[in-house]
């Protein structure tokens, strides 16, 4: 379960990053190219590998699994955002259709090789490669349907430099949610074992202190 506890909590980390760049036009530059890095990750050791192979780096994401799939009897106030819950759901339904088109996930591999390439000359954080994770996005993955809608700051959501961040973002989590299925997350997971999931993420961060 470690393993679908490490992407879980990617996924989480990606709903978050959409949300403060669409609310805030801004998101954490540490945790940005983490992500970005997970896409071009395509051959990694273990899982932890995919997000630069420690822990820490999901450390954002672990909090926020607890915080949504928890209790909330024990945590003040705090209330559960649906719209963060709807951008996990979306993408896991997006990458269900996605798996059942092997031209578009070959094709996918194809366009992520060819970015890859791009790591000679520019930065992953930089404009020229984001703006080639947003492409990819929007050729390969937006025509699949049920596309993400994406609330925020109107003024902020027309910035072309925040459309290709959100996109970029949206393109790891198609990759967290292959690789959530690829150690055997399911959807049902979420719903029958939350207590087992919270309580592993719980010691996974734990660990970190």
């Amino acid at each position: 379960m470690k393993d679908q506890i490490i992407t879980l909590a990617a996924l989480c980390q990606v709903a978050n990053l959409v949300q403060q760049v669409s609310r805030k036009g801004q998101a954490n530059e540490t945790e940005l190219e983490m992500l970005l890095n997970s896409i071009i990750e395509t051959s990694p050791a273990n899982t932890l590998a995919v997000y630069g192979g420690d822990l820490q780096h999901i450390k954002t994401g672990l909090t926020l699994l607890i915080e949504h799939l928890g209790d909330n009897k024990n945590s003040g106030d705090k209330v559960k955002d649906p719209e963060f819950t709807r951008y996990l759901i979306s993408l896991m339904n997006l990458e269900r259709k996605l798996v059942k088109q092997p031209k578009n996930l070959a094709l996918l591999g194809e366009r992520i090789e060819d970015t890859k390439r791009q790591l000679a000359h520019y930065d992953i954080t930089s404009e020229p490669l984001i703006a080639s994770f947003a492409s990819i996005y929007s050729d390969i993955i937006s025509p699949l349907g049920a596309k993400i809608q994406v609330t925020g700051e109107p003024g902020l959501l027309k910035q072309k430099t925040n459309q290709y961040r959100i996109r970029a973002l949206l393109l790891a989590g198609i990759r967290t949610a292959v690789l959530w299925r690829q150690v055997g997350g399911k959807r049902r997971t979420i719903l029958f074992s939350r207590t087992k999931l919270v309580q592993v993420a719980k010691q996974l961060l734990a660990s970190l202190d």
